[in-house]
Order: C-alpha cells, then sequence, then structure tokens
C-alpha cells in the first residue's frame, strides 16, 4: 500500500504526464489483444478526445512523492455516473493506488444525487474486473458485444465467457 499517496484535482500542468498515462494504457491494450492498431497512429490520442468531450473539471490525480501516479476520470450524465478512465502507472501497481482512486470516486459520487456508477473494463483486463468486482461493482447493465468483420474465425478471440448461456468470446 502507498501511505503518501495524494488525490487531488486535474490540472493544465499535468496535461504531459496524463497523457503519456494514457499512452501506457493504450500499449496495455495493444499487448492484451495483440493488436497494435488499437489506439491509431497517436496512441495518447484517445486523452485529447476524452478532454474535448467531457473537459477536465472530473478527471483527479494521484500523486506520491509529488509524482504523478495515475488518473481517473467521471463522465455524469443525469442520474448516472460513469468511471472513465482510471489508469495507474505500471510501476505503481499492485500498491492499491487504483482501489484508492476508485473509492475515492464512490465516495464522491454517494455524497451527489446520482442513482448508478457503472465502469467498463475491456473484457481482457482480468485485474482490473476483479478489483473493480471487489469494490462492489457486481450488476451486469449494458453488454457490448462486437462481430470481428475481418478475422471472424480468428483463434485471437478467447473462449471463456459465457451469459445467459450463450458462450462468447472476448
Amino acid at each position: 500500500m502507498v501511505e503518501d499517496l495524494i488525490i487531488r484535482h486535474y490540472k493544465k500542468s499535468d496535461y504531459k504526464f496524463c497523457y503519456n498515462l494514457w499512452i501506457e494504457l493504450t500499449k496495455y491494450h495493444q499487448e492484451i489483444y495483440e493488436d497494435s492498431s488499437i489506439g491509431g497512429e497517436d496512441l495518447g490520442q484517445g486523452f485529447i478526445e476524452h478532454l474535448k468531450e467531457h473537459g477536465d473539471e472530473s478527471i483527479w490525480i494521484a500523486e506520491v512523492d509529488k509524482k504523478i501516479v495515475g488518473l481517473i476520470g467521471l463522465i455524469v450524465r443525469g442520474k448516472a455516473a460513469e468511471v472513465e478512465p482510471i489508469i495507474v502507472n505500471s510501476l505503481y501497481r499492485k500498491r492499491g493506488i487504483g482501489s484508492k482512486l476508485l473509492q475515492f470516486i464512490i465516495n464522491h459520487t454517494s455524497e451527489k444525487n446520482l442513482k448508478y456508477l457503472s465502469i467498463r473494463p475491456v473484457a481482457r483486463n482480468l485485474t482490473a474486473f476483479k478489483i473493480f468486482y471487489e469494490k462492489g461493482f457486481n450488476i451486469t447493465g449494458h453488454i457490448e458485444l462486437f462481430m470481428d468483420l475481418k478475422n471472424k474465425e480468428s483463434e485471437k478471440w478467447k473462449k471463456g465467457i459465457e451469459i445467459h448461456d450463450i458462450p462468447l468470446r472476448y
């Protein structure tokens, strides 16, 4: 566990560090999906788009020894909110930082007049999935199904998820 963790609001001066965290997350997604096309040419573009669409007022930063080691965002739509994104620098994982960021957002949203808090991890991020489950995210809302138009029968897609007795790949 990290004892000297500070969680604070995002500042404009955090941009470069957060952009680089987004790149790290995108590279991790490329790795777990074995797909270098994820994220396109600019792996940090998702962070730019997130800021444009949602602004920076709902982003919080995790700091250890004045170093940015993670971030978490919150998108509020009416009476519901979604955690997006949640990123912890790979050198600081398994120290409880992601859990503390998530608990911070759970506490923050509990103080508001919101009805639901959701989170949408990518299916192959089993570590994140387990943490989210342990934090109380155990109700299934929407399920996103998609079809790989280029590799319909590819072995790239893992078996092992079943919903309503229907086998799915991820």
